[in-house]
């Protein structure tokens, strides 16, 4: 069995970045996490300079099916995104993408 990473980039408003870590790390991501959908997570900053006014971040799931990750889609997506645009209404950008280990 392999690897599924469900990656989704951010690039957030540098004027409310720290508040943005803040909340991903205290509520966000554990709340991802208690679905039991996902066995490990990495946050990530991508090293570059912002050139647009925002800075990107790379938060990254880990789990071991795509039945998993349809899973979370349907049951936890919605969610968690209603609460992510009304903490951070039109501060951010989102790019997600899935990956499978090789």
């Amino acid at each position: 069995m392999s690897m599924i990473l469900y990656n989704i980039t951010v690039n957030i408003d540098q004027e409310v970045e720290q508040q943005w870590i803040k909340w991903m790390k205290e509520e966000h991501i554990p709340s991802v996490m208690a679905t039991g959908i996902f066995n490990d997570n990495k946050f990530f900053k991508l090293m570059h300079e912002p050139h647009d006014g925002g800075v990107n971040y790379s938060i990254q799931y880990f789990t071991d099916s795509m039945e998993k990750v349809y899973e979370y889609q349907t049951k936890f997506l919605q969610a968690h995104q209603e609460d992510f645009q009304k903490s951070f209404k039109d501060r951010y950008a989102i790019f997600r993408s899935l990956l499978q280990e090789v």
